[in-house]
């Protein structure tokens, strides 16, 4: 028998629990949702018997913040399936406050029974395709932020329940601020010459933020790093590995795979979009983290047929498949969004499709932690 302190505490955060010590933490009391008296780091683990997580974006607005109970509460109801996490984006603009704890949306999200994903979106604007005039890399990293930043992880540990937290959605995309492209691209002036600048950066403020964090007590965030599935534009100083903050900060990689947005795309199956660059994903992490696919979809156009591109994807990233078996959580971006209808029941067949995918019980509902 192995000793206690070498177990894996798999705990099913929403089950309705009395008081369970395990270690030296305490998960607790009358509200099932909630933990508290954390000793140790709580961390989202890998679903145990090669099950998958299911979760989602469920249309929260092109802003992507309007966190509401009916919102969720629709996806589930045309999903026919409950979420592990729910998916929103915590925006820095002048109108949300600057850089603030998104403390209503959370709360929102956790009475449903989810875990709630935060995506920490460093944009003052929601203009795409160029640099941001106040989050620049270079700010954060002379510590502009930072007493923002500390009064944004004290708020997190206030929550004293599990969050998922992403920084720099897509940072191999140039359409985000957060690229290179708009921080230093293939400059080598700062940090290590053998670098390129723009990835260096972020990766260090990336670094930054989960320190500050970690300095602030933070206990309770269970870290992804999230690409594009594929790198815009291919150039020696946007690699998918080159902003990695590392093993030691980031417990999971969440990758976006979008088939087409446009109805004049060419069709590409999910297969498609991630085979050039799988190996390139999964050579991200030396420990090999479980990869989350934390964005996915396609438009409802004759020519992409969106059903079998819903059910391939599906099949693609099952256990025992010849694909993607390191896939350990799907989460799809339900959105209509300029005439681009990304929802799952964007027409009759489309929903059926994707009802019939998730239904298999491998895709679960439940999220375990562990107690570091």
């Amino acid at each position: 028998m192995r000793s206690i302190d070498d177990l894996l505490y798999y705990i099913p955060v929403f089950s309705f629990l009395t008081v369970l010590v395990i270690g030296c933490g305490t998960l607790a009391d009358d509200n099932p949702k909630s933990v508290v008296d954390i000793t140790k780091s709580v961390k989202l683990t890998v679903p145990a018997d090669n099950r998958i997580y299911h979760a989602a974006y469920p249309d929260f607005g092109g802003a992507e913040d309007i966190v509401t109970k009916s919102r969720i509460d629709e996806y589930e109801a045309l999903a026919g399936k409950n979420s592990t996490w729910v998916y929103f984006s915590n925006n820095w603009t002048a109108e949300k406050g600057g850089i603030k704890f998104p403390e209503n949306d959370v709360e929102i999200i956790n009475e449903q029974g989810v875990v709630p994903f935060i995506r920490m979106m460093p944009r003052s604007n929601f203009e795409e395709g160029g640099p941001d005039s106040v989050y620049t890399m270079d700010a954060f990293l002379s510590g502009q932020f930072d007493a923002d930043l500390e009064q944004w992880a004290r708020d997190a540990k206030a929550f004293e329940k599990p969050l998922l937290v992403e920084f720099g959605t897509e940072v191999n995309g140039e359409w985000f601020p957060w690229n290179a492209k708009w921080n230093g691209a293939d400059s080598t002036d700062y940090g290590d010459p053998d670098l390129f600048d723009g990835m260096e950066k972020f990766r260090d403020v990336y670094r930054h933020i989960i320190t500050i964090c970690n300095e602030q007590g933070v206990k309770n965030i269970t870290w992804f790093y999230h690409i594009n599935a594929n790198s815009y534009p291919v150039e020696d100083w946007n690699t998918m590995k080159g902003y990695y903050p590392g093993d030691e900060y980031i417990d999971w990689i969440g990758i976006s795979v979008y088939g087409a947005q446009l109805p004049d795309e060419d069709v590409q199956s999910f297969e498609g979009i991630l085979n050039d660059s799988w190996n390139e994903i999964k050579g991200i992490s030396p420990e090999g983290k479980p990869i989350a696919v934390l964005e996915w979809g396609i438009i409802d156009y004759p020519k992409f047929n969106k059903p079998l591109w819903i059910g391939d994807a599906i099949k693609s990233i099952l256990p025992g498949g010849d694909y993607y078996p390191q896939v350990k959580a799907i989460s799809y971006w339900h959105e209509n969004f300029d005439e681009t209808n990304l929802r799952i029941d964007s027409s009759p067949e489309s929903l059926a499709a994707y009802k019939e995918a998730i239904s298999d019980p491998i895709f679960m509902v439940e999220p375990s932690f562990v107690i570091r």
